[in-house]
């Protein structure tokens, strides 16, 4: 029975446009209004148009994309090709620096001496010339001690090294832009390539003045040539990114031993090699000073006036070859450098440690590689100083150095 009121209910409802007499017109209106069947476009065709619009669309858009990794590429060429201008800049006045520690050392140990060799030829009774002896090698004696002033406060050894040492950066920064640059990059590696530059420019700078670096600074600082690390984009479909439980504890323990020995060795020695180098900067035109007021005092005395110049000006010579034959401001720049050396690889260790996500993280296995090879290590070595990250191990156990390098 309800399947027939449902039927009749239905049967009713498609006669209602008929039960209508005043809208049957309009009806008939809006049918004829409609576009004949044959003007549709067939199915086929309206696909095929869709199809080629989306082609064109796809095509669009990997053009743009070409253009703008082009683009990137172009910017990323153009800060390598900076990198090694600044490199071949570096060591050429690097070359001329170190030419000037080699000029002012001959130059001043040779017044010093000639200065020296007239005060004694003066002191001797019989000579009748001692008034001019003594006066010249007063004069000398008082340019070698302005020049020593003027070399001691530049300390060329010092500047030679720390432009090899830029000339060394700038390459090696060179050679990881271009690597960059024939993969795929985005705008956020310009950035990081422009702040590597810059950052290694304000380490080692080129004037010496305005600009040049402290050559007895109060207290030794590692140096640093690097910006601060930012956070990578994220990494997808990088599970664990190659980090464990054991590499994490070997990271660990190797930054353990860099904070502990490695770096406080080479602030040490940097600390000790600048106080050897402050005494020798000041003994040498302090020595020259004596020697040149012992000349002017024996002007008219004659007699064993002189040999006090004689003396002073002898050992401010040896002083002299000392302090800058030996390169003492050279050797402070270098432990300087191998202290900023390993501060660098500390905060790589920090910086992946610090981030829970493993995946923001550098691949684990890679960095591996890349800190034995830092460090001098086999792999095999690095991950026995794994041992070292547990609280039982005290400081002052921990006899092994972590760099087999330097």
């Amino acid at each position: 029975m309800a399947t027939l009121q449902t039927h009749c209910l239905l049967r009713s409802s498609c006669f209602i446009p008929s039960q209508l007499p005043p809208c049957r017109g309009r009806w008939r209106a809006s049918l004829q209004s409609l576009p004949k069947l044959q003007s549709l476009i067939p199915f086929e065709e309206l696909t095929m148009i869709t199809g080629q619009s989306t082609i064109k669309r796809n095509k669009l858009v990997a053009h743009k994309e070409e253009q703008n990794n082009s683009l990137i590429t172009a910017k990323l060429l153009a800060i390598a090709e900076a990198a090694a201008d600044r490199a071949e800049m570096h060591a050429i006045i690097g070359e001329q620096r170190n030419n000037w520690n080699h000029l002012f050392l001959h130059s001043i140990n040779s017044i010093n001496l000639t200065a020296s060799l007239m005060a004694s030829i003066a002191s001797i009774p019989e000579i009748a010339a001692s008034l001019p002896l003594n006066l010249s090698s007063a004069v000398l004696f008082s340019s070698a001690a302005g020049l020593m002033l003027l070399v001691n406060k530049i300390q060329p050894s010092q500047l030679a090294e720390e432009q090899r040492n830029a000339a060394r950066l700038f390459k090696q920064l060179e050679r990881s832009i271009r690597s960059l640059g024939a993969s795929t990059s985005s705008e956020s590696d310009v950035e990081d390539a422009m702040e590597k530059v810059l950052a290694l420019q304000k380490a080692y700078p080129l004037p010496l003045l305005p600009g040049m670096l402290e050559k007895f600074p109060k207290v030794v600082e590692p140096t640093k040539w690097w910006p601060k690390q930012k956070k990578p984009q994220r990494k997808q479909g990088v599970a664990g990114n190659g980090w464990s439980c054991e590499m994490e504890k070997e990271m660990r323990g190797v930054l353990r031993v860099l904070k502990s020995k490695d770096e406080e060795q080479y602030v040490r020695l940097g600390q000790l090699v600048l106080s050897i180098n402050k005494f020798l900067s000041f003994a040498g035109p302090l020595l020259a000073g004596v020697a040149a007021v012992g000349a002017a005092s024996s002007i008219g005395g004659g007699g064993h006036g002189s040999w006090p110049a004689v003396v002073g000006g002898a050992l401010a010579a040896v002083v002299n070859t000392l302090e800058h034959g030996g390169q003492v401001g050279m050797v402070f720049e270098l432990f300087r450098n191998c202290a900023g050396f390993y501060r660098r690889l500390e905060e790589e260790i920090e910086y992946n440690l610090g981030e829970e996500e493993k995946e923001m993280r550098e691949q684990g296995e890679v960095f591996e590689v890349k800190m034995a090879l830092q460090l001098g290590r086999s792999l095999s070595e690095l991950r026995r100083m794994g041992s070292y990250s547990s609280p039982s191990y005290e400081d002052e156990e921990i006899e092994e150095f972590a760099g087999k390098l330097f």
